[in-house]
């Protein structure tokens, strides 16, 4: 049994849900978001609840029972509050910028590196951190991978872009013979 997909999902006031065949639609003022549970589950809204059931006992439908229930909860959270991604750099010229749709990242290349962000992601430069908000936490979260992956943080020095709450292990460097 699914303890995740047995706890039902209450929908906020301002959120309409309306279930088309087999694409649920969640809708939030002008923004809109689809989830296709592709026949695998039974979906049932009552009473400002949407429920998951698996469509049968057998394993893939039990497997996606859970699943389909965490997408759906993630779409009612990220119409309603959003997510964020902090990212931070470290080292010495290390530096980020945002030009329009475009993060300009400085990260010791002989190049800057130009990263173009996906409609409905938006991003803000404090100092050393990058912030990307979103909708999607799918999106954010590809585009703060997608970040990192230009100069992931390196375990002597801590030097790289890591996430905000990501902990380096550090190695000790070499010894001297003595």
């Amino acid at each position: 049994m699914s303890r995740i997909g047995k706890k039902p999902i209450v929908i906020p006031s301002g959120v309409e849900v309306k279930q088309d065949g087999s694409v649920l639609v969640f809708k939030k003022g002008n923004v809109t978001k689809e989830l296709d549970t592709k026949n695998n589950v039974n979906v049932s809204i009552k009473d400002g609840q949407v429920e998951f059931s698996p469509k049968g006992e057998d394993r893939q439908s039990r497997a996606y029972w859970g699943t389909y229930r965490a997408l759906a909860n993630n779409i009612v959270v990220g119409i309603t509050e959003g997510f964020t991604r902090v990212l931070e750099i470290n080292g010495v010229g290390y530096k980020a910028a945002v030009k329009g749709k475009v993060v300009e990242l400085n990260l010791g290349f002989s190049h800057p590196i130009n990263h173009e962000l996906p409609a409905g992601v938006e991003a803000s430069v404090e100092k050393n951190q990058i912030i990307l908000k979103s909708a999607d936490k799918q999106v954010i979260g590809q585009v703060a991978a997608q970040i990192r992956g230009y100069r992931p943080p390196e375990p002597y020095k801590g030097k790289g872009v890591k996430y905000a709450e990501e902990r380096i292990i550090r190695k000790a460097g070499k010894t001297s013979k003595k």
